[in-house]
């Protein structure tokens, strides 16, 4: 044991020792001041020693070193990976500090904040800061008290279940519970000061309690490997090779994104469209600078009269719709009596820079007349997905304007026609990062995918940044096979002037929602649009949360209005089959002008999918059985060219 100690302590941090299996006296630890014993110890369990002693004699390797020929192998691995590395760095363009940090304004709204709260409220800045140092001395004692002592009671963490610390080492050894608690003591200091801090208004108190969080996230002793016990168990376990893999995993990820560090969620190698994914027969029956129209093969003898087309999201590709028949909304819809059309959007490159949001409404129209020319009917359904939900209700609103009522009902998910409350994108959108934005646009023409994803990323940045991170990294595995994180990946730009129109006019200004947003000789609005309508919404979604979708929507003028508000995030609530009876849903028809809360105490729950409840509503307004339509020889069958082109 004497040996496997030692072994422990040269692989561990300075002073982690297994006081334990020391045989040794201790030393007298330092006495505590009378001014610590006034503090109220905190209740204490006494831990279970074995998960921790399997967790150690794991780290110290039981003895097993790696070989010499095995060190000799890594060490010419790591260098040829380090040439490959430079090189990778080598390829980032300049960076734009706009858009990688928040700009001096909110630096100096907080420090401003910070010292208009120290000469106002001096005696509120000494107790937390007292406070800070209690609980940091607190945290040293007690675990000095078990090196010293060759004992160790773990004390009862009250802190909220955090899956970062799953490891029994967190809680059993005094190492590493000093470095979680220190943490856990760090994080509460740096938000109760944020918290705390005198400031002009509430954009600047989220901004800065967002910039916050992300420093708490980032250092967080699991992102470090001297501090992170899975990571460093799995590099003695596999004598150093995860680390190695790890390096691989990184120069691939800054190789794949030019120059950049992002890391990658999902086996690109796993799947590929049109063969594992996104494999419902179609054909690409039309086909324009913007976009490619997909008409689906019918799965039923006959269709309802009216047909469907789906606009989904021009920021991801529209298979998301089509991941596998188990969970495919696009079959599901076949297997319903629809015909149905879907768009698949053009990834846009720099020739695309002066494209706007008319062009995509215009797009819009033209898909729609292309499918009424091929089924022979004047009227059609349409859906929207996110941001092509919002285009679909300005093109409702200039429709309605101009007395063409080709759209006989739409629906909307998860879309955003409300920016009011700007929520979790509060911090991307004010003028430093808009600002930043647009000069990316002068430089590329585009706004690039990459940019849009780091940016989704940070807003959960444990699960998407640094959990991931860790994973691939340090602990030297392969990215899983996982089709909606191979999806979230395949991200496209964004037309530099759609972008700077849709955070400007809509999202900074609000213009569809208030005065009129202006769009090809029309000040269109919400209230223009008034046909039936129905939205879903998702409780968890942090993209566009359902309490902003309801309340745009509310604000339309149509007297037939449908809400539906499913359980989840922005893509596994509405990416719900049946078949999976996890998630349920609200729904109500009415209650729009008391406020969401009133509406969904007013709406009952019910149990599993709600793509069931919104078919009967999508049939109902889907005109009789015909025969079904068979699309005709086409371009070239589903899932056509487009959306195999991925963003440099």
């Amino acid at each position: 044991m004497a040996r496997q100690t030692r072994g422990t302590r040269k692989n561990l941090a300075a002073g982690e020792v297994d006081a334990k299996a020391s045989k040794k006296p201790a030393k007298p630890g330092p006495k505590r001041r009378p001014a610590a014993k006034k503090t109220a110890p905190e209740p204490r369990v006494t831990a279970d020693p074995a998960p921790a002693q399997e967790a150690l004699d794991r780290i110290a390797g039981a003895g097993h070193a790696p070989t010499a020929q095995k060190l000799a192998q890594n060490i010419e691995r790591i260098e040829q990976l380090g040439h490959r590395l430079l090189a990778a760095f080598a390829e980032r363009a300049m960076p734009n500090p706009n858009v990688e940090a928040p700009g001096p304004d909110l630096y100096r709204t907080a420090a401003e904040g910070f010292l208009k709260t120290l000469t106002e409220q001096p005696s509120r800045m000494i107790e937390m800061q007292v406070s800070y140092w209690g609980e940091t001395l607190a945290n040293y004692a007690r675990a000095q008290q078990a090196l010293s002592q060759g004992q160790w009671t773990a004390p009862e963490d009250d802190a909220p279940a955090d899956k970062r610390f799953a490891n029994p080492l967190w809680q059993n050894h005094p190492y590493f519970n000093l470095v979680k608690r220190q943490y856990q003591t760090n994080a509460r200091a740096l938000k109760d000061a944020a918290a705390g801090l005198e400031l002009p208004d509430e954009v600047a108190r989220k901004r800065i309690g967002w910039l916050t969080n992300q420093i708490v996230d980032m250092m967080a002793p699991t992102n470090f490997l001297a501090t992170n016990p899975d990571a460093l168990e799995r590099a003695i376990e596999t004598e150093g090779e995860s680390l190695v893999r790890g390096l691989e995993n990184l120069v691939r990820d800054i190789e794949q994104h030019g120059g950049e560090m992002i890391v990658s969620l999902a086996d690109r190698k796993a799947f590929a469209v049109g063969e594992n994914i996104g494999t419902t027969p179609g054909q690409v029956v039309h086909r324009s600078r913007l976009f490619e129209l997909i008409q689906y093969a019918p799965m039923t003898e006959q269709v309802h009269e009216t047909p469907l087309i789906v606009f989904p999201p021009w920021i991801n590709k529209f298979y998301i719709l089509d991941l596998k028949p188990k969970n495919s909304m696009i079959q599901w819809l076949l297997e319903q009596g629809h015909s149905l059309f879907v768009v698949s959007w053009k990834n846009p490159d720099a020739s695309f820079s002066e494209v706007g949001i008319e062009d995509y409404v215009e797009a819009y129209l033209e898909a729609m007349d292309r499918v009424r020319d091929l089924t022979g009917q004047p009227k059609l359904n349409a859906v929207g997905y996110c941001i092509a939900g919002t285009t679909l209700s300005l093109t409702l609103a200039l429709l309605a304007q101009r007395g063409d009522d080709r759209v006989n009902a739409a629906t909307l998910f998860t879309t955003l026609t409300d920016f009011s409350e700007q929520g979790e994108f509060v911090n991307f959108l004010q003028d430093d990062f808009v600002d930043g934005i647009e000069q990316e646009v002068n430089a590329y023409g585009l706004m690039r995918a990459g940019l849009m994803s780091r940016t989704m990323s940070f807003l959960r940045a444990n699960d998407l940044v640094w959990g991931p991170a860790i994973r691939s990294y340090m602990m030297g595995e392969t990215p899983p096979a996982f089709d909606l994180l191979f999806w979230n990946g395949d991200s496209t730009n964004l037309p530099g002037r759609m972008a700077i129109q849709y955070l400007r006019g809509l999202c900074q200004r609000n213009e569809f929602a208030t005065d009129g947003f202006r769009l090809m000789g029309h000040d269109l609005r919400l209230s223009d649009v008034a046909l039936p309508i129905c939205a879903i919404a998702c409780e968890a979604d942090h993209i566009a949360p359902w309490k902003d979708c309801w309340r745009g929507f509310a604000r339309m003028g149509s007297q037939d209005k449908t809400f539906i508000l499913s359980e989840s995030g922005h893509v596994a609530g509405i990416v719900n089959p049946p078949s999976r009876v996890k998630y349920g849903h609200y729904a109500g028809q009415g209650g729009f002008d008391q406020g969401h809360d009133a509406w969904r105490e007013s709406t009952g729950f019910h149990e599993g999918s709600w793509w069931p409840r919104w078919g009967e509503w999508l049939a109902e307004r889907a005109g009789p059985m015909v025969d079904a339509r068979h699309p005709e020889d086409g371009i070239e069958p589903a899932p056509g060219s487009y959306v195999h082109e991925r963003a440099g």
